[in-house]
């Protein structure tokens, strides 16, 4: 029987163990449109997919030589390289999924399927991306594969040095001001249909609190392109809890209206 995946959603996860399971891990929920005639990039389950070390760079828009020797978080970071390529710069980085703690040949499974679906589903709407970072979708796949296999390659050393932890929003297993910068990428807002405003808000308030600097959260956008509809609210209601924002512009459109990144931070009282 495949271990079932500690994935988003539903909300509310079992405990992720950080301890390998030997078992092999299926993909959960297929990954399909979300509605029928959609022309959105849209999912139906949140893909183990990642992605490199300077995509990282463009849509969090991050400054390395300033980042060294600071400790940064990758929420919902999956297979992607940021973290393995942020510590050889000088920057203790640690990443945060609800998947590890699965064994390497598990993790191997799932950027399989996830990624043989998610590519096929992009090449079913190629008209919801734009060829500014990546000059077709071939090549953007095969820099993804490649950020999974720097992963992969990390992940064993890494999850038993403590770069790699168990975990899921809207509650992480950090201490308040944990980390210098919390960054979290392609899992708020654009799984629009999965999360609901509630879970944006708690998962929010928790990136910010586990952070004693700035929290960067990418893209600003939902899977059709538009801006999060509840961004305005969003904001809102966090700056009543003494939290500002700032959406600002980063040099990096893959799909359509992803080039914006949304900026939190606690204000000083």
């Amino acid at each position: 029987m495949p271990e079932k995946p500690g994935a988003y959603p539903p909300l509310h996860h079992a405990p992720v163990m950080n301890s390998f399971s030997n078992s092999l891990v299926s993909s959960s929920v297929p990954l399909v449109a979300g509605t029928g005639g959609s022309s959105s990039f849209e999912l139906s389950s949140v893909a183990f997919f990642g992605r490199s070390l300077a995509e990282y760079a463009r849509f969090f828009s991050l400054d390395f030589e300033a980042l060294r020797g600071c400790a940064v978080l990758d929420v919902a970071a999956g297979p992607s390289a940021f973290t393995a390529g942020a510590a050889r710069l000088g920057v203790r980085a640690t990443a945060v999924d609800p998947l590890y703690g699965c064994s390497p040949d598990a993790l191997a499974t799932h950027v399989r399927l996830d990624y043989a679906r998610v590519v096929a589903r992009m090449r079913e709407r190629p008209e919801s991306f734009r060829f500014k970072s990546f000059e077709s979708i071939d090549e953007a796949e095969r820099d993804r594969r490649a950020a999974a296999e720097v992963f992969l390659a990390d992940y064993e050393a890494g999850f038993l040095d403590n770069r790699y932890v168990g975990g899921a929003l809207p509650r992480l297993p950090f201490a308040d001001a944990a980390f210098d910068v919390v960054l979290c990428a392609h899992l708020l807002f654009i799984y629009e249909r999965l999360f609901d405003y509630g879970f944006h808000l708690a998962a929010c308030r928790e990136l910010v609190r586990v952070s004693r600097g700035e929290v960067r959260i990418h893209p600003v956008c939902g899977p059709d392109g538009r801006p999060y509809a509840g961004l305005a609210r969003l904001r809102a209601d966090l700056a009543a809890d003494g939290i500002g924002s700032d959406v600002i512009r980063v040099d990096y459109e893959f799909f359509r209206g992803s080039d914006t990144t949304l900026v939190l931070r606690r204000e000083m009282t």
